[in-house]
């Protein structure tokens, strides 16, 4: 984890490489307590893809229709896989 003052923010070129360089997000705090959160556009939509996955999945184990794997494998299978 990086954590960075805020005054530190005047050096644009270096933040920009330190947060290309890292896959995590970069704390920044000001007077000593936590006040922003910076990263790059990669790091950034990797974290949506995965927040929206989890959503996903949460909404797949909590909604109302659940359906046995085995069951919708089969179904996808004889939707999808031409017979010869």
């Amino acid at each position: 984890m990086q954590i960075i003052p805020i005054r530190d923010l005047k050096e644009t070129a270096k933040i920009s490489e330190m947060c290309n360089l890292s896959n995590e997000p970069i704390f920044v705090t000001k007077n000593g307590y936590g006040d922003m959160v910076i990263m790059s556009i990669k790091t950034y939509e990797a974290s949506i893809e995965r927040n929206t996955l989890l959503a996903r999945l949460a909404e797949a184990e909590h909604g109302d229709k659940l359906v046995d794997g085995e069951a919708a494998m089969r179904e996808l299978r004889h939707k999808y896989v031409k017979k010869d």
